[in-house]
């Protein structure tokens, strides 16, 4: 009997059914709860953050608990959410001692910060009182601000009502700031974390601060207010959502009451609905909060972020899934020069990779699925739907890391209704025609910045327009008298040609200009040889660099 019922609180557990634990541990006698069941119920009276009934709980086997990591652990952790800092670091530490584990050092270093930047806070608030700060320049002055966030200044009467509707009283020092302005968007908008949280590493961010008052969206009881966030979103019942976040919902700023009650002084934390709804303590009041938010541009990453996304998407190896899908579609070196020359692109015009609505994305929405059909037979909406994010969205190493389901479904539902995707008896395909396009357009693509034209003649031309690609080339002989134009081109071609291809000599020819670069042939098939390799030796730094030493002048 204990052990089947041990087996199924740890399958509750793996399955987040935490109150199913709590049920069946407290239709148990006491006699029956043995340290085993006990650590079980402090666990999921933890998760369930009832923190204070966790730690009563837990303390009836201290004496049992002192060499367990485990148990060590799950006191830190209530005592961390009740905000007890010291004796959550000396928990934390214990089981640090008894068993190493990342998690832990992450709790404990987040402890030993808080702390710290607890005793700075107190120390920053005796040194200038936060009513006696200057605030003149705190908010941002815009129409959507004024239109969304701004209501007029609370009355007495007013506050009361909010608090009545809400269930908490508000915090004297919110109240005073919100008599200064109501609502609105702060100029700092980002708030140091000691911990990495949905949006980012070191921080939050906020769109806006809700006021007191009913009539604007993003007020407390606005339409899209706190009591919206709970009851629609789904967000814990800890206390009153004041601030929005960048994610539009999936992430907000709350006030937490559970340490001190519905009338004491709460606590602000980051709520992530995209954790579980996992909390993190920001701030142990709101005027610290306030005080502490600074702007974005101290975390702005933006550089560095797009140069690991290049060398990502240039050299990161491919998910198993789309290695696969190219090497079934054939050319699997060269669909994945494709695929990685798009998707650098993307990243050079977006700063990040990631997959939205423009066009390079919507190209590569379609790569995805003709590689998938072409693999696959028999492919319906919910397959390919389901698939989909094991081939770049949430792949290990080459990823954007994350997707819009909803961009996927529109990008598939606006195929269908132009005919280029066509359903029989619910198995999806592309046209014929849609194909030939696509691969023109990967093509196009894959040779840019060179330009490929077939004539009505049968003729078919690779050009480029000079001083636009691989300048720097050119420069390392400037002094021999290259200077990047058509003929030098021509010159760099013909080495390619005669040591790459000699056998395409006299069917690939050139006819440059001084400000074009032209090869040309009357059989598709070389040409298209020619292109591509050329194409990928200027991308090879060593060997280009190696066959233009044995260029010519013209």
């Amino acid at each position: 009997m204990q052990k089947k019922l041990l087996n199924m609180l740890e399958k509750w557990y793996e399955e987040n059914q935490h109150d199913k634990i709590v049920e069946a541990i407290e239709q148990l006698s006491k006699a029956e709860r043995d340290y085993e069941i006990i650590g079980h119920y402090g666990r999921a009276l933890n998760n369930l953050g009832r923190y204070h009934e966790a730690l009563s709980q837990l303390c009836t086997v201290k004496k049992q608990g002192q060499q367990d990591a485990d148990w060590h652990w799950r006191v830190g952790y209530a005592y961390f959410y009740i905000q007890e800092w010291q004796e959550a670091l000396a928990a934390f530490e214990k089981a640090k001692e008894l068993q190493f584990d990342t998690r832990t050092e992450e709790y404990i270093v987040a402890c030993q910060n808080i702390i710290e930047k607890s005793v700075e806070a107190l120390d920053d608030i005796k040194l200038l009182p936060f009513h006696e700060r200057d605030f003149s320049q705190f908010w941002k002055k815009s129409d959507y601000a004024d239109k969304n966030y701004v209501e007029v200044s609370p009355t007495t009467d007013m506050i009361a009502s909010i608090e009545e509707e809400l269930g908490y009283k508000l915090p004297a020092d919110y109240i005073w700031f919100m008599q200064q302005q109501n609502g609105g968007i702060p100029i700092n908008t980002c708030f140091p974390t000691f911990m990495p949280t949905s949006w980012a590493e070191d921080h939050v961010a906020i769109t806006g601060i809700m006021g007191i008052g009913r009539e604007k969206t993003y007020s407390l009881c606005g339409s899209l207010g706190s009591s919206f966030m709970l009851e629609e979103w789904g967000y814990p019942n800890i206390g009153v959502v004041i601030a929005d976040c960048p994610s539009a919902g999936h992430d907000v700023i709350m006030l937490d009451y559970r340490a001190c009650g519905a009338a004491g002084e709460p606590a602000v934390v980051h709520v992530d609905q995209e954790a579980d709804y996992y909390i993190t303590f920001l701030a142990p009041n709101f005027a610290t909060f306030i005080a502490g938010l600074v702007n974005e541009e101290v975390f702005d990453t933006s550089e560095q972020d797009k140069l690991d996304d290049l060398d990502m998407v240039k050299h990161v190896p491919f998910s198993p899934l789309l290695q696969s899908l190219c090497e079934k579609a054939g050319e699997g070196n060269r669909m994945e020069a494709v695929i990685r020359g798009i998707c650098t692109q993307i990243v050079e015009d977006k700063g990040y990779f990631a997959l939205h609505a423009d066009e390079l994305s919507m190209l590569m929405y379609d790569i995805q699925f003709w590689l998938y059909t072409a693999a696959n037979s028999k492919v319906t909406q919910a397959q390919y739907l389901a698939d989909y994010e094991n081939i770049i969205a949430l792949a290990q190493g080459f990823s954007t890391g994350g997707y819009a389901p909803d961009f996927v479904s529109s990008w598939l539902n606006e195929r269908i209704q132009q005919g280029e995707i066509v359903s029989q008896e619910g198995i999806l395909s592309f046209t014929a025609d849609k194909v030939t396009n696509l691969h023109a357009q990967m093509l196009n693509e894959e040779l840019k910045p060179f330009s490929w034209l077939e004539h009505d003649s049968g003729n078919i031309s690779l050009l480029l327009e000079v001083g636009i690609y691989k300048q720097e080339l050119f420069k390392t002989r400037a002094d021999e008298g290259f200077q990047g134009n058509g003929y030098d081109w021509c010159s760099l071609a013909d080495v390619y040609l005669q040591e790459k291809l000699p056998e395409l000599e006299g069917i690939v020819r050139f006819d440059p200009e001084a400000d074009m670069f032209c090869a040309y042939a009357d059989k598709k098939d070389a040409l298209l040889r020619f292109a591509v390799g050329f194409k990928q030796a200027c991308e090879n730094d060593e060997l280009i660099h190696d066959l233009f030493s044995r260029a010519i002048l013209d």
